[in-house]
Order: structure tokens, then C-alpha cells, then sequence
């Protein structure tokens, strides 16, 4: 019998260990494939630095190909910098761009530095658009739209500085890169737009945007910006852009010959502003690609800064504001971009106790359309809407007419002869009376003499006779009326609008007028002892003779007329109504067509139907002849 020593013991045992261990992991397979949901195949396929802390799993790859991926976190800047060499010695194919890009927008991000944000840049560049017959990632691959999205976000960050909240300054000069430098020269002459300069650039990437239904963004290339414009030389007369006025624009990179130049240490790019409205793609190389704009960003941003939801009501109750906010309420008719001749204005003219911002959805989806952006420009109409509705509307007459005249008028633009309006409720009313051929009926149907046979002072003839004996615009083609109350609305008789009747203040001249017309001419009015309160409410109410009148009269022939009305209830139209006017009193003969919304109230300019219906009828008078 032979005996084992303590230290055999001890070597068997770890020999059977060994033989043990080598044994389970020849039974263990190397390769294992294991079913994960969906949304995480999809987490872990879109999985890069642009979404947390982790890199992606195809520049994972090409770092452990390179024996790299485990000296990393350690050494990133050694790592990076062995990585462009072998990239550069194996021909700049575009695995390696990409991970660069990655890499440094990881690094740049992580200890905020603005070189490494730049290569990043030019990296994405160079996988994108390489020149001559360079490889680069499937189209369809999240590859292509990571790089990118690398490009677009580097690119912000860089062009934001130190924070990308404030306004950023596009400007060239000499840039440091981690290997070297970048020479970057601006195209100048893109920094304007209608002949005004492009100012105060700040970053929309990173808004978020709440109150609009639908927020646009247009994927492509660039950093999405919003612009202000540097006042105009020369002011349009009757027209304004307001102070708060931004473009949505995007800033756009570009280098020739992106791999050859990422070899050297001394590279040049160029720098070129693009606007929405007149750009929404470039060629670069042989390619066509779209720009990134984020244009509901944009407009929102203006809707917050011009705070005009502030007037609505104080729009109505004008002289119950301290003095300086009445200055601050003038009627006036401004724009979302200075005037190019060839496109149509859109006047949009908002209802009682609204604003402009009214039509903001309106006009967010109507802008999405390329067709509508190229050959369409909207102007808002906003005024008192206590005011007597004649008043108000040759006001808005006076607006259009030296706003046409200001720009050259319809020979030195025909465009300006096509315009369109379209009126909600009240505007509706203001809408019509700049589209018709009164004569004498206004006047008749509040009066049984003659104006001229009236003893009124000269300035209230003059008033009466501007605001009641119109012609229409000769430029205006197109007129919509949408939930506006031609028969007057059955609210303007209610006991809680008759308080706001009483409430509602006049300018002092609506005021004298109306002080001389009942001295000297009351007499002869027709008018009963309780509509003789001269206001947009007394205007509106059912049976007044005056809005009668206005309603008997068509729109005058050559001016197409179309109707959009909101009805709450089912049943027969008939007994319908919005909540403010019924369908009876928006109803009109004579128009082109007559859309009818059903469970929708009074506010319905937002309502997807009538959106569609407006972009359905812009859409089809361009395919009509221009008027003589």
C-alpha cells in the first residue's frame, strides 16, 4: 500500500480541480443567443453617446479591433489620437470617421471642450460626405443618422460657446482642434434675409415647446437656429415686423475633400446661414441633402416674446388701461417676414377679445407645406375690437392699401394683387366690408336723409362717409369667413355681454362723432333709442339694421368667397349654433363652398378641418390665373 505525502495530496487535489474546470467549460458553449423584448433590441441597436454615457456598439467594435477599447476610460485622449493614426494609415474609411466622431463628442462633452466638440463635427463631416467615390454607411442604417445627428449637435454646442441658451455669434477666424487647427470663413452675404441683416442667433435644438398642437421640426443637416432681423433701412408704410419678429434658419459646415484634410493638421471649412423660406435642401457633393430647422421652436419663441395673448380682452376694454398700455394697443398690420415680391399675402383678421396668436396653429401647420412656404406670406391684422366694426374696417382697409402701395404696388408685384383674407367672427365682418360695394345701403339702413343733408361737422362726414360708403379693395382675390356672424350673434344681446357693452371705451374721436351724430342728427336715425351705443358689441346684435344691411350685400363679382362654420349640436342646421353665433347667421349665399364642422365651437381657427379646408383653397387659386 503506498502512502501519498501531505504535499502529493495537495498537488492531486489541484490537479482535480483543474480537470474539473476544464471538464464544465468544455460542456458550457462559447456562444450564447438569449430573446430580449423589442424596445430593448431597439435601446441597445440605438444605443451611442448622444444618448447617455455609453458608446455605441459600433464604435465599441472598431476600438476592440484596434485594441483599444480597454484603454479608454483610462487614457481617452491617447486613445483618440492612436485611433486617427490607424484610421489614416488603413485609408479613412468611414467605421473609423464615425467612431471618432463619437469619441470626441463623448469627450467633448465630457470635460466641455470646444475642440473636441469641432473634430466631432468634422469628423460626422467626412463620414457623410466624403469625396469622389468614398465608402460610407447604408442610408438606412442608424449609422447615417447617428453621424448625423453627431454633426448637427456638435455643431450647435460649438456655435453656443460656453452655454447654448443665450444668442451665439456666427463669425469666422482660426479654431484649435485636438491634432491641429481649422480655419473657418462665413459667407456673409447669407447672414440676411428681405434685405435686412440676421442678428441675435440662438439655439432651438434643446427648446421644448408647449401650447402649439403640432411641433415641426425639419430633419437634414445644420444647426437649427432662430434669427432676428437688424431693423429695416426703409419701413414699409402700413406694415410692421415686430421687434420680436425671429426666422427659422440653420447653420451649415462644410469642408473639401473632408478625409484628405483630416489627415493634415491644417484644415480649412466654410460657414453659410440657409432661411426655411428659401432653402430647405443644398447639394453638397454630388448629393442632395434636406436642413434641419426647427420651426415651431422658432414661432413659439416669437409668441412668448410678443406676449400679444396679453390684449385680447384689453383689446376690447381699451381705455380701462393706464395710458401707456393703450399706446401699446395700436391697430396696426405686420408680418412673419419682410415682403419678396411673387408671394401672396394672407391677411389673417382675428374676432372680438382675440389677438393674432389666435391663428397660431393655423399658420403652423399651413407653413409645413413647401407649396404654401414658396409662394404664400402671412400678415396679421390687429386692432380695438370695441370699435365700431366700420371703423375697424377702414382702418384695415388703410393698412392694406399703403402696405400694397409701399411695396410697389400690384404692377411692381403682381402677387400683391392676389391677396387673400380670411376673417374669424368679428374679423369675419371687417373681412367682408372691405370686399363689397355698399352704395348707400349702410348708410340707408341707419338714416332716412341723405348724409350730405345731415348738420354735422366736417370731420364726422368724413368718418361716416369712409367707414359706410365703401367699394372693395381692387387687390384683394380672395375672402374666408369662419365662424362669422353675418346676421349678427345671438350673444351680443345676452345679459353678460350687455355689462360688457357698458364697459367697452371709445378713442375720443369715435366718441365725438357719435356725441355730434346724436345732437345734430338723431332725427333722422332709424336706429332705436337702445342701439344707439356706437361699439363692435351694439354692432353684433341680432336685428341691427346696419349688419342687415351689410349681410344683403354680396361680395363683389371677382372676389371668390368661401365659408367655414362650427356647429355644436346634431340635427337640422338650421337650429345649430357654435355657442356664439348660429349657424343661420353665418350662413350666406353666393359662396364658392360652405364647409361645416360639426362639434366644434366658436374658436375653431386650430380645427384640422378647417386647417385643411384653408390649405385646400390656397392650394387651388394657384392653379387659377392671375386677374388682370
Amino acid at each position: 500500500m503506498i502512502r501519498l505525502t501531505t504535499t502529493l495530496r495537495r498537488q492531486f487535489a489541484a490537479l482535480a480541480c483543474l480537470v474539473l474546470a476544464l471538464t464544465l467549460a468544455a460542456c458550457s458553449a462559447p456562444v450564447k443567443v438569449e430573446r430580449v423584448d423589442l424596445q430593448s433590441a431597439y435601446e441597445d441597436l440605438n444605443r451611442t453617446a448622444l444618448s447617455g454615457d455609453q458608446l455605441s456598439e459600433t464604435t465599441r467594435t472598431v476600438l476592440r479591433r484596434n485594441a483599444l477599447l480597454d484603454a479608454f476610460e483610462d487614457q481617452p485622449d491617447t486613445v483618440i489620437a492612436t485611433l486617427r493614426n490607424h484610421a489614416i494609415t488603413n485609408g479613412m474609411h468611414w467605421p473609423e470617421l464615425y467612431a471618432l466622431a463619437e469619441l470626441s463628442y463623448y469627450q467633448g462633452r465630457r470635460t466641455q471642450s470646444q475642440a473636441s466638440m469641432l473634430a466631432s463635427v468634422l469628423y460626422a463631416y467626412a463620414v457623410l460626405f466624403p469625396a469622389g467615390k468614398g465608402d460610407t454607411p447604408s442610408p438606412y442604417s442608424a449609422q447615417f443618422q447617428h453621424a448625423a445627428n453627431f454633426y448637427n449637435l456638435a455643431l450647435t454646442q460649438v456655435l453656443s460657446g460656453d452655454g447654448a441658451t443665450g444668442p451665439v455669434r456666427l463669425q469666422g477666424g482660426v479654431f484649435p482642434l485636438p491634432f491641429g487647427a481649422v480655419t473657418v470663413n462665413v459667407d456673409q452675404d447669407s447672414l440676411s434675409f428681405g434685405g435686412r441683416a440676421l442678428t441675435s442667433f440662438v439655439p432651438t435644438m434643446n427648446l421644448t415647446v408647449q401650447g402649439f398642437k403640432n411641433d415641426y421640426r425639419s430633419d437634414g443637416i445644420g444647426a437649427p437656429l432662430a434669427a432676428g432681423l437688424a431693423p429695416a433701412p426703409r419701413p414699409v408704410n402700413g406694415l410692421v415686423l415686430p421687434a420680436t419678429l425671429r426666422v427659422p434658419t440653420s447653420a451649415v459646415l462644410t469642408m473639401d475633400d473632408p478625409r484628405r484634410q483630416l489627415m493634415g493638421t491644417a484644415l480649412t471649412a466654410r460657414m453659410r446661414l440657409y432661411t426655411i423660406y428659401d432653402t430647405s435642401e443644398i447639394r453638397i457633393g454630388a448629393q442632395t441633402v434636406p436642413l434641419e430647422y426647427d420651426q415651431t421652436a422658432v414661432r413659439a419663441m416669437m409668441t412668448v416674446d410678443g406676449k400679444g395673448w396679453t390684449r385680447e380682452l384689453s383689446g376690447l376694454l381699451t381705455n380701462l388701461l393706464p395710458d401707456k398700455s393703450n399706446a401699446e394697443l395700436q391697430d396696426h398690420l405686420f408680418a412673419l417676414e419682410p415682403h419678396r415680391p411673387g408671394r401672396i399675402p394672407v391677411v389673417l383678421v382675428h374676432g372680438t377679445a382675440s389677438s393674432p396668436f389666435r391663428w397660431a396653429d393655423m399658420v403652423n401647420d399651413l407653413l409645413e407645406d413647401a407649396e404654401i412656404r414658396r409662394n404664400y406670406e402671412f400678415w396679421f391684422f390687429t386692432y380695438n375690437t370695441g370699435n365700431p366694426i366700420p371703423i375697424s374696417a377702414n382702418i384695415l382697409r388703410h393698412s392694406l392699401e399703403d402696405a400694397v402701395q409701399s411695396l410697389g404696388g400690384v404692377q411692381g408685384d403682381p402677387a400683391l394683387g392676389r391677396m387673400v383674407v380670411i376673417g374669424h367672427s368679428q374679423g369675419g365682418l371687417l373681412t367682408k366690408m372691405i370686399s363689397v360695394d355698399t352704395g348707400t345701403r349702410l348708410w340707408d339702413a341707419v338714416s332716412d336723409r341723405p348724409l350730405d343733408q345731415l348738420n354735422l361737422k366736417p370731420e364726422t362726414k368724413t368718418l361716416l362717409q369712409e367707414a359706410l360708403f365703401v367699394k372693395p379693395l381692387p387687390f384683394v382675390r380672395t375672402v374666408i369667413f369662419i365662424a362669422t356672424p353675418h346676421g349678427g350673434s345671438y350673444q351680443a344681446s345676452m345679459t353678460v355681454v350687455n355689462l360688457f357693452k357698458r364697459l367697452v371705451t371709445l378713442p375720443v374721436t369715435i366718441v365725438a362723432a357719435g356725441a355730434d351724430i346724436l345732437a345734430n342728427a338723431g332725427d333722422a336715425l332709424k336706429l332705436a333709442q337702445d342701439r344707439r351705443t356706437f361699439n363692435a358689441v351694439s354692432g353684433m346684435s341680432p336685428g341691427n339694421p346696419a349688419i342687415e344691411a351689410l349681410r344683403a350685400t354680396p361680395v363683389a363679382p371677382g372676389i371668390r368667397a368661401y365659408s367655414i362654420i362650427p356647429t355644436l349640436q346634431d340635427g337640422p342646421l338650421e337650429d345649430r349654433n357654435d355657442g356664439v353665433v348660429e349657424y343661420k347667421s353665418a350662413h350666406i349665399p353666393g359662396v364658392e363652398s360652405e364647409l361645416v364642422i360639426e362639434h366644434q365651437s366658436h374658436s375653431t381657427q386650430s380645427n384640422p378641418l378647417a386647417v385643411r379646408e384653408v390649405h385646400r383653397i390656397l392650394v387651388d387659386q394657384l392653379a387659377r390665373p392671375a386677374r388682370p
